[in-house]
């Protein structure tokens, strides 16, 4: 699913927190062409898979919701939707994102 560019919020930076801090399928590979970068080309059949969890934790974020809700949230789509349960870095992982999204200022999130 390609979404509409936003102007709230920044869809490659979006996916450059995802990717990197979160990537809870384990997608990405680590080694091999493109290792860690989701704009290789032999990564676009995939680049778009967490666009729309993102999106919805950035604009929770711009909707004045706390970081914790917003990292529960990120937590509960892992845990539940894409049914793979609660491992031992997926509230670290989940609460890295929401930290990040916090401090880049390409997203505008109220403070």
């Amino acid at each position: 699913m390609t979404l509409t560019p936003d102007p709230l919020v920044d869809l490659d930076k979006l996916r450059d927190i995802g990717w990197t801090l979160w990537d809870p399928i384990g997608l990405l590979p680590d080694v091999g062409p493109g290792a860690g970068d989701w704009r290789h080309e032999a990564h676009q059949t995939f680049a778009d898979e967490y666009d729309t969890y993102l999106v919805g934790a950035a604009y929770a974020l711009l909707d004045g919701r706390p970081a914790a809700e917003v990292t529960d949230l990120l937590v509960r789509i892992e845990a539940e939707h894409m049914s793979l349960g609660i491992g031992p870095t997926t509230q670290r992982r989940a609460a890295a994102v929401v930290a990040a999204l916090r401090a880049d200022p390409s997203i505008r999130i109220p403070t």
